[in-house]
């Protein structure tokens, strides 16, 4: 059975609504039609577009950044580093996305349509520790702002927004920033983060978490002046659930009025998942300010304030089941809108011919021996749920170490595919390599594969604990121990697919992959 969609068919989903590394997730309404983007860290192409006609049913339909800049920097993976938290808005008839790259600033980029053409990336504001930027357009008054927050790692401090006046045409700031929130003031409030800023009813809002990632919990917070003072409350947290760190993300009103809410949770290797919450106006939440204003009302999210695991729909048209694409032929050498490469990409990589299947040149490099250090894999998510992944692999290169396979890739990485060896030969390899380790090694005896050809599979269960198996012409065998796949420190495992070859002069030759399937299973 193939990956399926949240929405359960008698008019009710289930969360997660994306089951996948769909990080810092932001929306927004335009229409009858909804778009979330969500950071893309340093994979290429970044800031994935998706669509959807009822906040559950989702299917990706691009990408706003083709390339990672300044281009210099992202030429080698750097998974943590690049696209976070990125904010999606629609003002003066464009698509605008705001985002922080902790080493550079504030970038963004904006198009007349969801589907482009999209602006190279512009530098709104250079900055170490620059993160999470949102901007505001104040439709009564003409006025723009941006709000950001702070990566301790970078500028030595954190816990803390910042908001600006902004040029109305978003390419620069005007004046200096000033701190509109302390959370340092709030008695138990640490890392303040991911700020997303809306107008209403006579006050600005700030929704932002705090709590950290994977313990944290979501705030509000409301001011008549953009520039505060704000007072805050907590509008959704964990409580009795097991919906650990339920925050960071953004609010959407549909036509038909209603309010909704979709934020991440963490699920170690699997990343942050989307949840969606139902969201009213009233007096709920948890006030943590000792100078609370009256009037207004508060948000109220998902089951008074916790998550909600299964509930209504959105009272919306209904739409036929969907979620992102897995699955891929590759026609014509090319590869579908859910793959991305671990770096800035370079022509060659992989070509284009008149039949189905990826063909992958072997490119040539000193790291053959550490998959974390290639920006020539192409990867895409590792599924939350149980599933199973299988591609076919024929290595085409008669270069001595040439290699070709598939891989869980994430701080420690394991994959399984063929090798090309000093004899002609071409032996099936299975071979990890630990978080701590610098080089991999073999995680089963190699074993000869005659045609040069293989079937090769992934299940990852539950806790994306993965076994590997193989078939070279006598039938699927297992492969190895079990391997638990593992994330960076912000994201999630991958599956990746690669060839290379190791140093050397010439053309190393390449691999072909056919019949990319990914199988949801059970246990």
């Amino acid at each position: 059975m193939a990956l399926t969609s949240a929405d359960l068919g008698d008019g009710t989903y289930r969360n997660p609504v994306l089951d996948a590394d769909w990080s810092d997730p932001d929306l927004l309404c335009v229409g009858d039609d909804f778009y979330l983007t969500a950071s893309s860290f340093g994979r290429v192409p970044g800031l994935p577009l998706l669509h959807s006609r009822d906040l559950v049913n989702w299917t990706l339909v691009g990408h706003a950044l083709q390339l990672l800049e300044p281009a210099r920097d992202f030429r080698k993976p750097r998974h943590d580093c690049g696209v976070w938290a990125p904010s999606l808005r629609h003002h003066d008839d464009r698509f605008w996305i705001f985002w922080g790259d902790p080493d550079h600033g504030i970038f963004q980029v904006n198009a007349p349509e969801i589907r482009g053409p999209w602006t190279r990336p512009h530098l709104v504001k250079e900055g170490k520790g620059l993160i999470d930027a949102c901007p505001l357009w104040d439709e009564e008054t003409g006025e723009a702002y941006l709000v950001h927050a702070w990566a301790k790692s970078r500028a030595g401090v954190k816990n803390r927004l910042t908001g600006h006046r902004m040029r109305p045409d978003g390419t620069g700031l005007l004046d200096e920033g000033k701190v509109i929130i302390d959370a340092d003031r709030i008695p138990g409030w640490f890392t303040l983060e991911g700020p997303k800023a809306y107008r209403r009813d006579g006050w600005f809002w700030i929704f932002a978490p705090a709590g950290g990632v994977e313990t944290g919990w979501q705030g509000a917070f409301r001011s008549r002046g953009f520039f505060g003072p704000y007072e805050e409350r907590v509008v959704l947290e964990q409580g009795d659930t097991e919906v650990n760190g339920p925050h960071q993300g953004g609010w959407v009103r549909t036509g038909a009025g209603e309010d909704w809410f979709a934020h991440f949770q963490q699920r170690g290797p699997y990343g942050r998942v989307v949840h969606l919450q139902p969201m009213r106006w009233g007096d709920g939440g948890t006030s943590r300010s000792s100078e609370a204003e009256s009037g207004g009302g508060w948000p109220v999210l998902g089951d008074k304030g916790v998550p909600v695991a299964v509930h209504r729909k959105p009272r919306l048209p209904p739409q036929p089941p969907s979620a992102p694409a897995t699955d891929d032929d590759f026609p014509g050498g090319r590869f579908g809108r859910q793959w991305q490469w671990t770096a800035n990409p370079h022509d060659g990589w992989a070509t284009q011919h008149s039949g189905d299947g990826l063909r992958l040149s072997c490119v040539r490099t000193v790291d053959a021996h550490d998959l974390r250090r290639l920006p020539n894999v192409l990867t895409q998510r590792l599924p939350g749920a149980p599933a199973t992944v299988e591609v076919e692999l024929r290595l085409d290169s008669e270069e001595p170490g040439a290699r070709a396979g598939l891989a869980v890739l994430g701080d420690a990485f394991s994959w399984i595919g063929l090798q090309r060896e000093a004899d002609g030969s071409v032996r099936l390899v299975h071979r990890f390599a630990e978080s701590v380790a610098e080089r991999e090694r073999d995680a089963a005896h190699p074993r000869e594969a005659l045609e040069g050809r293989a079937r090769l599979w992934i299940e990852s269960g539950a806790g994306a604990r993965c076994r590997f198996s193989y078939d070279v012409g006598g039938g699927r065998q297992p492969s190895g121990q079990v391997f638990a796949a593992t994330p960076w420190r912000w994201v999630g495992a991958l599956l990746g697919l690669f060839a290379l070859a190791p140093v050397g002069g010439g053309h190393a030759g390449a691999a072909s992959f056919t019949q990319f399937r990914i199988t949801s299973s059970f246990r």
